[in-house]
Formats: C-alpha cells, sequence, structure tokens
C-alpha cells in the first residue's frame, strides 16, 4: 500500500484517480481548493485550500500530512482558458502559467523532504503543449504552460535522478471534463486508469519521458 497526493481532485480526472486508489487500499490525499459531495463520498484524506497558484499550497500540504511519507506525486491541478490569435488575454495567459506550470514546481518542492529513493512524480501534461506533435493554432496560453511544464518536468527528472525519485509528463488524452467543456472522446475513468498504470510501471530508464495514457511516448 502507498501514499499519494493527487492535487485537483475535486472533480474530473484528479476525482477518478483518487477513486481508483482507493479502491485498491493505497492511502490517498486528496488535495483541493474546495472539497466536492464525489470526493468526500470516496473516503480519502481531503485537505481543503491548496491553490497551487498560491506561494502556502506547500505550507498547507505540508502541516495536513504530518509525518506521513509520500510515494507517489501527482500534479494534476490545470486550468484551461480558450483563446485565439485575435482574442488572445495576457492576464489568461499569465494566470494559466501561474497554475500549470509553476503551481506543480511550487508543490513539488515544498514536498521533496517527504519523497525518499524510489518516490515518484506524475505532472499531468498536454499533448497539447508539444511542438513536435504539430500544433494546429490556438489555445496560446493552455499549449505555452504545457510546453513549460515539460520542460520543467524533464529538468526535475535529471536533478534528482541522484536521490532516486523518478518523474513522468503524462497526456491524459481528450477527456470529456468541465476542463474541456464536456467535450473529448475518452471518460475520466478511463483516462485516470491509463494515468495511473503509466505511474505504476514507471522505471529509472524512462524517467523523464512524456506518455500517452494508453502508454505511447510522445515527441516534445
Amino acid at each position: 500500500m502507498a501514499n499519494w497526493i493527487v492535487t485537483g481532485s475535486n472533480r474530473g480526472i484528479g476525482l477518478e484517480m483518487c477513486r481508483q486508489l482507493h479502491a485498491r487500499g493505497d492511502t490517498v490525499f486528496a488535495a483541493c481548493r474546495r472539497t466536492s459531495k464525489e470526493l468526500d463520498a470516496i473516503g480519502c484524506k481531503v485537505i481543503e485550500g491548496v491553490d497551487v497558484a498560491d506561494d502556502a499550497a506547500g505550507r498547507t500540504l505540508l502541516e495536513a500530512l504530518g509525518d506521513a511519507k509520500i510515494d507517489v506525486l501527482v500534479n494534476n491541478a490545470g486550468v484551461l482558458v480558450g483563446d485565439q490569435l485575435a482574442t488572445l488575454d495576457f492576464e489568461a495567459m499569465k494566470r494559466q502559467y501561474d497554475v500549470n506550470t509553476i503551481g506543480p514546481l511550487r508543490v513539488t518542492a515544498a514536498l521533496l523532504p517527504r519523497l525518499g529513493r524510489g518516490a515518484k512524480i506524475g505532472f499531468v501534461s498536454s499533448r497539447a503543449g508539444s511542438i513536435g506533435d504539430g500544433p494546429s493554432g490556438g489555445l496560446y496560453g493552455y499549449r505555452v504552460s504545457k510546453a513549460a511544464l515539460n520542460m520543467a518536468g524533464v529538468n526535475l527528472a535529471r536533478d534528482l535522478a541522484s536521490k532516486g525519485i523518478l518523474v513522468a509528463l503524462l497526456h491524459p488524452g481528450f477527456v470529456r471534463t468541465e476542463m474541456t467543456g464536456g467535450a473529448g472522446n475518452e471518460d475520466p475513468p478511463a483516462a485516470a486508469r491509463g494515468l495511473l498504470a503509466r505511474l505504476d510501471e514507471l522505471t529509472p530508464d524512462k524517467s523523464g519521458h512524456f506518455f500517452h495514457a494508453n502508454g505511447q511516448e510522445l515527441p516534445w
């Protein structure tokens, strides 16, 4: 049985990851800004008041964890603001960068003392941030924030290799959630199942790589 932290756990993919982890017997610390009825019904350890865009997020998590060590940290919290070249909103772009890129680094840096050798860190990124996959245009703030997150994850994989901590960048697929407005071709339970499988099977030789939930390795 492992100890997991999942951010952005009150809905969508994060909620499903918590549900599946709890069902298989792992201990789940579900971090979110505000809980939901669905999350409370699972029975995991909910940590409210965690806004990854706030520098206090790490302190809030550490206080709630007590002396617990963490085996897997899943940086799942994120935000998407749709835009096009003609409708760029630079304040919204800054918000997405703060939540999607700096936020996971805030949380990870704060929790590093709780991650021992063999621990894993998953960053829920997006294929939308892949340059090699041939972006189709639009979604400037979201794409840029996820491309930057991928670089942060690769950097961390190199810096943490000597400590035996593994890192994975993860694309969940195009999932029907509130974030995507219900669009997509995948439901949250299937996406969550794939993401957990990728983290379960992560080995040192694959640390710092970018994976689709279905196991396909993706281009940067």
